[in-house]
Parts: C-alpha cells; structure tokens; sequence
C-alpha cells in the first residue's frame, strides 16, 4: 500500500510538472488569432445606393473600416476598454457623426477595436480584452492606445481605421505596426459622439497601407473641396530629436534627405528643435510640475512633455474620476496611482504653452514647411518588458509626441522599413490646418520613401558584406602567418573565422584543410577539399590535399581520381606526378 501511495503522489507531480510546462509555453507562445485579437465586436455598417449616371460614385466606395471602441455606434454599448465600463453604460442611441459621414461616403464600418483601458496608455496592454498581436513584431506590444485599430490595418483585415490621439494614441501603434497613421489638426474633425480623454489634446486619427486611402479618408473628413497640390519648400529635421533614439539618426533621416533632393531638388535644413523651442516658449521656463529635468539632452522638450502629461491627467480626471471612484477595484492600479499624483496648480501654465507652442511651431513651418522628428523612440519594447513600466521610458516616448499634442499640429507617422526585424518610422508634422498639404505630401512622396527604403536596404547589405570581406580577408592572413609558424590550431582557428565571415572563398577551405592535414583531421581536411572544389572546381591545391587525406584513410582509388584530377588541371605538377606513381606501386 505504501508503494502505491507514493507511486500515485509521484504521478500527481508528474503531473503538475507538465502541467507548469505547458502553462509557461502558453505564457511565452502566445495563440494565433484569426484577427490578431484586434476586434471586440464585429458588426456591418453599410453605405447608402450609389447615385444614379452622370454623379460620381460615393468617394471610399469599395472600402472598409474599423473603429476604435471609444466611437459610439447606436445600439452597442462603447465600453472603452474597459469591461466594469461596459457594465455601467447603456448602448449608444445615435452613431458618431465621424462613423457616419464615411459609412455615407460609401465604406463599410465592419467592427470595434481594442483600446488601451480608458484610452489612457500608449503601450497597447489591455487586461480586459488582452492585447491585439502585433502583426509585424508578434513578441512585441503594438502600442496604444489605439492599439485594435493598428493591428486591423497592418493584419490586412481592413482598409483603414479610425483611432483616438490625445499624446500619441494613433502615432505610436501606427509606428509600432508599421502602417501609416494620421493624426489631424486639434478640433478639425468633430469628436462628438466619442469618449472624450482630454479635450484640449484629443483628436480622431486614422490608420492605412496605402498613402490615397489615407488622404482619401482625410479629404472626407476634413471636408476639404478639390484643390491644386503645392509642394513643400522646406523640410527641418530635428537632429536633436533623432540623437534621442536608439536608431542610428542615419537609418532614418537618410531616406528622406534622398526623397526630397530626388522629388524636389533641394536640400533640408537642420534644426536644433529644443533650442528653438527654449527661444519661443517663455513659459516653459516658469514651468514646474515636480518633474526634475535632470541631465536630459532635450530640457524644453520634457519640459513641454510635462506640461502635456498634466493637462492630460487633469482633463480626464475631470471627465472620469466620479466614475473611477464608484468602479476602483476594477481599473488598473497603475491609472489610480497616476490620478491620485498632485501638481493641478500649474494648469494655467500648461495651457499658456499649448498655445505658444503652437505659435512657434507655426512661425518655423509656416504654409510650406515640414517638421521631421522621429515618431518612437526606436523598436517597439518587447511584451511584458521592464521598459513599459520605466518612468525615463515613457517621458522620452512622450517627449517625441508631446509636440503635434501640445501645438494642435498635425502629424503623420510614415513606415521606413524595419531594424532588427522590427517596424521604424518617423513623422512629418505641418502647422495647425496644414491637413490637405500633408496628406498631399505624403501622397507625393511615399512611393519615393519606399524606394529609398529599399535602396539604403541593399546598400546596407552591401556594406556590410563587403566590411565582412576585408575581416575575412584579414582573419586569412593571419591564418597563414600561424600555418608558417607551425602553430596549426591556431591558423585553423583563423581560418575558421574567414570561413564565418565570408563562406563563398575557395582558399579558405584548401588553407583550413592544409592545417587540418597537419593535425592529422584527415576526415575533416576531407570535408574541407570538397566544399572548396565546389566553389572553385579549378582549386588544384584542393585536389591534392582531398588526395592526400584520403590516402592517408586508405581510400587510395579515390585518392588517384584526385591526383590525376590535379594533373588534368595542371598537367606539369610533380606532387601529383609523384604521389600517383607512390599509389601504383602499392597496387602492384
């Protein structure tokens, strides 16, 4: 009986064993979803008849979109990202005006998005509706808080969609998904019938692939009439900005330094932005949350990021803390703990820069003027990394978006590619009511982005290889200054690291074989031989030392076929002469 008992606990820790095995692949393998998880309604909005011969069709005919779940739509309930939210509200009696006017132009509406808990992150987590799988970087977040709604477009499932952005809520999961993302002009697209987060700063962006989609949405919505394109005469790039992030300022600025010589024939400018702002901005100087700029590189722009991050918390604890107090137990901690911080006194301040910020910004851009900065920091942050949690983190991301969030500016976020396989982007950013000449901007300029991506790609690739070369090349020489010394572990070794660094070289095989054959390897200096005959079937040196190995294993015909193989190549070579009539005698 006692053996039995044990047996049977034995089996239950077995079983718990395996049971905690597959609780921790299941923690690091996240399940595929068929729509990445992006969606928490599906429904179908449908346009009205296409008018009758000669009017033109509805403008988005054909196409589809997503919304994110802070858009009332009539007859579902807007649970802002929050179940306990969902559970005290009713469903919506009438659709959002921005819903309506592009089902009207003849899209259709297909579902609800994830957002980050009461749209007050940028990370894209949510502990309600878990988060939507990044389709571009699976293990990484897909930033928020608009974060469905990215994931919808960059998965391919629907032609655009609509997002919130109060500091960065459509810019980051835009530069995170790798998609384009578009956040207006402050107050030009009508946030009725949409949970406000805080006013001053909230506006409805949109999501796409394709550069016309976007600027077809955005000339529904900004009701803009038909109108001539007029290029851009300046561009700044904000070096300042670009030291800040952790991909080489080179990768990104690269590519729209050759755009614009290529499509424009000019030059960009360079700018020293938190310079600038320092020099515009009086009341960032008078400014004090609490917040310590310490040694940052960039003391305005935190400065201006501060004063964003207040307003923000301000206005939504106006909009939303007598509900948080009836629903604390269920809203994330980390929200609470943020709300309950002091520093409501600077208010007056902050609003003050809002709008000098916006004056500065319009003076550098004027009509014709575009800003680039980049739109992150750099790669998204891994899922569940220590980062997403790091105060310093979050400023700096912050600092970037605080910009188009503090002037009303707008912005959009442009895909250049990936580094380490992970989307990058930067951003273009226009005076306040510069929408119609962004939108025409980046219709103008994307395909010639995209091309330069590709270009500064190869070139990449290019350099790199040919930096390998010369190490290979090196790592070969010394090969063969250790082969003369008679130190043969130390040249196979060097040989070896030619070999990694470029594997395409006959030599370095025959040369690896030869010290190979000196430390009596024969199988390996064997297996050398052969990869370098097959890169250079001409390598007489290859043939000899694969004849030598192999006599020396006792495969003599086979060593013969080599011998005489080199004699072929090189009729007059004695070593081969003398090791072929070697071989005949041990025949006869």
């Amino acid at each position: 009986m006692a053996s039995s008992g044990a047996a049977a606990n034995l089996w239950v820790l077995l079983g718990l064993g395996i049971a905690g095995v597959l609780l921790a692949t299941r923690r690091l393998r996240r399940p595929a979803r068929a729509d990445h998880g992006a969606f928490i309604a599906r429904l179908e909005l449908l346009p009205p008849p296409q008018p009758p011969p000669p009017q033109a069709p509805h403008p988005l005919t054909g196409l589809c979109f997503a919304i994110a779940d802070a858009l009332h739509v009539s007859g579902y309930i807007t649970s802002f990202g929050s179940l306990e939210w969902a559970k005290t509200h009713d469903a919506d009696a009438q659709t959002s005006p921005v819903v309506s006017t592009l089902v009207d132009g003849g899209a259709i509406c297909v579902g609800k998005t994830v957002i980050d808990e009461m749209a007050y992150s940028i990370h894209g987590e949510n502990k309600h509706f878990d988060t939507p799988t990044n389709p571009a970087a699976p293990d990484r977040v897909p930033g928020g808080c608009s974060s469905g709604s990215a994931v919808a477009v960059a998965g391919g499932m629907v032609d655009f969609a609509l997002g919130i952005d109060s500091i960065g809520g459509v810019r980051i999961p835009g530069a995170y998904c790798g998609v384009l993302a578009f956040r207006p002009s402050h107050a030009v697209v009508s946030s009725t019938g949409v949970i406000p987060v805080a006013p001053s700063l909230d506006t409805i962006g949109w999501f796409a692939r394709d550069p016309s989609v976007l600027r077809r949405v955005g000339h529904l919505l900004l009701r803009l009439p038909y109108a001539d394109i007029h290029p851009p005469r300046h561009f700044y790039i904000a070096d300042d900005c670009f030291e800040l992030s952790k991909i080489p300022a080179r990768r990104l600025t690269q590519v729209v330094t050759k755009s614009v010589e290529k499509l424009f024939g000019r030059q960009v400018s360079r700018v020293n932005l938190d310079k600038y702002l320092a020099s515009k901005i009086p009341s960032l100087r008078n400014y004090s949350n609490g917040h310590a700029n310490g040694d940052s590189k960039s003391p305005s722009l935190l400065t201006l990021c501060n004063a964003m991050r207040l307003l923000h918390k301000c206005e939504f604890k106006d909009q939303h803390m007598e509900w948080i107090n009836s629903a604390k137990p269920a809203v994330d901690t980390r929200i609470v703990n943020n709300l309950s911080e002091d520093g409501d006194s600077d208010l007056d301040v902050c609003q003050v820069a809002r709008n000098e910020t916006r004056l500065a910004l319009g003076a550098l851009l004027k009509d014709d003027g575009i800003l680039v900065i980049p739109t992150a920091l750099g790669c998204p942050p891994k899922l569940n990394a220590k980062e997403l949690s790091s105060e310093s983190y979050n400023s700096q991301t912050l600092c970037l978006s605080s910009l188009a969030s503090m002037s009303g500016c707008c912005q959009v976020s442009i895909p250049l590619g990936t580094h380490d396989k992970c989307p990058i982007s930067v951003s273009f950013i226009a005076r306040h009511g510069g929408d119609r000449f962004l939108l025409d901007t980046i219709q103008t300029m994307y395909a010639t982005i995209q091309e330069q991506v590709e270009i500064l790609a190869k070139s990449n690739v290019s350099s790199k290889q040919a930096m390998n070369e010369e190490a290979a090349e090196a790592a070969k020489e010394k090969g063969n200054a250790a082969f003369k010394e008679k130190q043969w572990q130390k040249a196979v070794n060097f040989y070896t690291e030619a070999i990694k660094l470029n594997g395409k070289i006959a030599t370095y095989y025959s040369n690896r074989a030869a010290a190979f054959l000196e430390l009596t390897n024969y199988r390996q200096a064997e297996a050398d031989c052969t990869s370098a005959i097959e890169l250079d079937p001409k390598s007489v040196k290859a043939y000899l030392r694969r004849g030598t190995a192999r006599e020396m294993m006792g495969y003599y015909k086979e060593a013969v076929e080599d011998f005489n193989h080199a004699l072929v190549l090189e009729p007059m070579n004695k070593t081969a002469g003398v090791a072929i009539n070697r071989l005949k005698k041990l025949f006869q």
